[in-house]
């Protein structure tokens, strides 16, 4: 059996309170993550590229706006 499926099995245990605060704890560790690895790959210059061809894109016009519906 693996880790995970282990975790699922005690996972399955957990009453609504318990589900409710491990789901707050992993939304907030998974977000923690997210930043961690968003972080690293901007001072590796991951985005590099991808910003120039925005912000060209944006000087020349090309690029249009985007309206956010809600």
């Amino acid at each position: 059996m693996t880790k995970v499926q282990k975790l699922e099995q005690e996972i399955i245990k957990l009453d609504r309170k318990d589900l409710s605060t491990l789901r707050e704890w992993f939304r907030k560790y998974d977000s923690d993550e997210w930043d961690k690895q968003i972080e690293k790959d901007i001072k590796e210059h991951r985005f590099d590229s991808i910003a120039e061809k925005a912000l060209k894109a944006h000087k020349t016009g090309i690029a249009r706006e985007i309206h956010h519906r809600g």
